[in-house]
């Protein structure tokens, strides 16, 4: 998922948020809950990319004997 596609994943999530609070239907909940986590796993894959760019910025710099 690229930024605009993140971008919009969680405008529908927070439009299906205020769906649920304005009308608290099972259908709604569970609209809001599959919107929240598709938000959840895009957060965590940029996490672990992030994490492992991070690792190996680290790793090559005390490899690199200069």
């Amino acid at each position: 998922m690229n930024a605009r596609e993140f971008f919009y994943a969680v405008k529908r999530m927070r439009a299906a948020q205020d769906d649920y609070f304005h009308n608290r239907t099972q259908q709604n909940l569970r609209r809001a809950k599959a919107l929240e986590t598709e938000v959840d796993k895009e957060i965590s894959r940029v996490v672990a990319i992030l994490k492992s760019q991070e690792e190996e910025i680290v790793n090559n710099a005390m490899a690199d004997p200069t």
